[in-house]
């Protein structure tokens, strides 16, 4: 309680009381009061039988050769489409199916819904369906999984030992540095300090590192290599390449205003080098820097970024129009501050910014040296002039390898690097 107490009190910095209060009465509907939902309780009762053929039919299917349970509280519709999902996309296609969890803040769902072949939707609001779904998982005679992510904070280790003791085996996939900064609060949450701690000890275990940083760091909590793999984060290569030619026309008029467009898009959080923005941006009246992001905490405001005239902050974006936002970018870049939380971080967009053939530029990443197509920048004299000769340096041959790093990247080659776990721990 006290950790949702003082996420409630970071947000309403950062996003008034009325709006706070707004989004908790939200989050208190669609996951507590809801909970004796009368009219659900009904349909449940009236569609019972329906229901239970139709999750018989599902896990008697010949499509799959194991099952991956994926609980969390990211959902599905969000705007920022990132790795629990396009993970899930992919796995279906290697024979897995995926039962994802939604949630009642962003997708409305009876039960269960089929998205595509082997991928389901799962809304686990009825402690009756709820169990009624389990019982039926238990007697699935094929290799079982409980997927979590170290970003989600909702579930409970209590939770993860229910399947454990039910023949499942835990995946794990350990994203980001473990900091009460990305969770909203001010400590990092009990449940996911305890389901971390038992990943890491538990040497049956399936762990799935995204940086070499969270890769080394788990070795040495484990004290061995067994079951943990490093497969950084990737891009999904139709979504990114094959961009319609519809004008934007928020895009167009900074295009037309200013002879250069430095873009960004993702988190606006502390990990942002915001006075670095403003000292480019006031030493470059003729380059439009273009954040597209949500406001994740206060530091945003906080910087006062806005009064700078070419700083054009568009808001969020949602995924699927992305592309058509980012095809003006002539330089997309990363200027992170180097901290505990960007040293473990492999970053999604900087796939995608491969993917979208941009020159790219970013801040003394650790997972960044890994790529030739990404210039590094140490300091702000780097990034001026790596800024001011961009034009002489995006050749045919660096966006060659642009197109190389992407396709070396793909979400499904990510997928596959998952599965190859799982096979090894079924032999």
């Amino acid at each position: 309680m006290k950790e949702k107490l003082a996420k409630f009190l970071n947000v309403a910095k950062r996003d008034s009381l009325f709006n706070s209060a707004k989004k908790s009465f939200i989050y208190i509907m669609g996951n507590y009061i809801n909970k004796i939902n009368i009219c659900k309780r009904i349909k449940y009762e009236k569609n019972r039988l329906k229901i239970e053929n139709q999750i018989d039919k599902i896990l008697n299917g010949n499509d799959f050769d194991r099952i991956l349970v994926w609980r969390g509280s990211i959902g599905w519709t969000i705007p920022l489409f990132q790795r629990p999902q396009q993970i899930a996309n992919c796995l279906t296609s290697e024979r897995c199916l995926v039962l994802y969890e939604v949630t009642r803040m962003t997708d409305k769902i009876d039960f269960v819904k089929k998205e595509k072949t082997n991928l389901y939707f799962i809304d686990y609001e009825l402690a009756k369906f709820e169990k009624l779904l389990f019982e039926k998982l238990k007697q699935l005679n094929k290799p079982k999984y409980l997927h979590l992510y170290s970003t989600c904070w909702d579930v409970k280790k209590e939770e993860v030992d229910m399947y454990i003791d039910n023949g499942f085996k835990l995946l794990y996939e350990y994203i980001d540095d473990l900091n009460p900064a990305l969770a909203g609060t001010d400590k990092l949450p009990k449940n996911v300090a305890n389901i971390h701690e038992y990943a890491a000890k538990n040497k049956d275990a399936l762990i799935v590192t995204t940086a070499d940083f969270l890769y080394e760091d788990m070795l040495k909590k484990r004290g061995c290599k067994k079951n943990i793999i490093l497969s950084s984060n990737g891009v999904d290569l139709e979504h990114f390449t094959k961009i319609n030619n519809d004008n934007n026309p928020i895009m167009e008029e900074i295009k037309n205003s200013y002879k250069t467009i430095v873009g960004y898009y993702g988190a606006l959080a502390s990990w942002f080098d915001y006075d670095l923005v403003k000292k480019l941006a006031n030493n470059n009246k003729d380059i439009a820097f273009v954040l597209i992001g949500v406001k994740y905490d206060t530091t945003f405001d906080e910087s006062k970024i806005e009064k700078q005239n070419n700083v054009k902050y568009l808001g969020p974006v949602n995924y699927k129009e992305l592309p058509n936002y980012a095809k003006y970018f002539d330089i997309a870049w990363i200027p992170f501050l180097i901290n505990e939380i960007t040293l473990a971080t492999n970053p999604i967009k900087v796939f995608e910014y491969m993917a979208l053939q941009k020159y790219i530029i970013a801040s003394d990443l650790p997972e960044c040296h890994k790529y030739k197509s990404v210039n590094i920048a140490k300091n702000y004299e780097n990034y001026e002039n790596l800024i001011a000769n961009f034009r002489e340096n995006n050749t045919k041959q660096y966006k060659n390898l642009l197109i190389k790093e992407a396709n070396e990247n793909s979400w499904k080659f990510k997928a596959i690097e998952i599965v190859e776990l799982l096979k090894q721990s079924e032999r």
